[in-house]
């Protein structure tokens, strides 16, 4: 079980660095890091369809959609100079509690 939530967190750190990636494409003009964003999308997919072997789908996806966007809006305001909240710092935690919450429900 501990090798698919390390696969799990791998394939969300992939998609985040992807995703933290999609602005140098310049719209899929940039073939280089056009190729980039999308391997580093078809790669963590990959994972994921090797995680739910182990891990039920509901709590996988909630997991991989949940943290993923938590990851990528802390990587926006740390590393894209995007604006930081109070607000937004809730929305994340609240991102967070609910991903805690049906990891926990899943367990049972």
């Amino acid at each position: 079980m501990f090798a698919a939530w390390a696969l799990l967190l791998s394939a969300i750190t992939i998609e985040v660095g992807a995703t933290a990636a999609l602005p140098r494409t310049h719209g899929f003009r940039d073939p280089l890091w056009t190729m980039l964003v999308l391997g580093g999308y078809a790669l963590s997919i990959w994972l994921l369809a090797m995680v739910i072997r182990n891990i039920p789908v509901s709590v996988t996806y909630a997991a991989w959609s949940g943290l993923g966007t938590a990851g990528i809006a802390l990587v926006g305001v740390l590393l894209l100079g995007e604006q930081w909240s109070a607000l937004k710092g809730l929305a994340l935690l609240m991102i967070i509690g609910g991903v805690i919450i049906l990891n926990l429900q899943g367990a049972h």
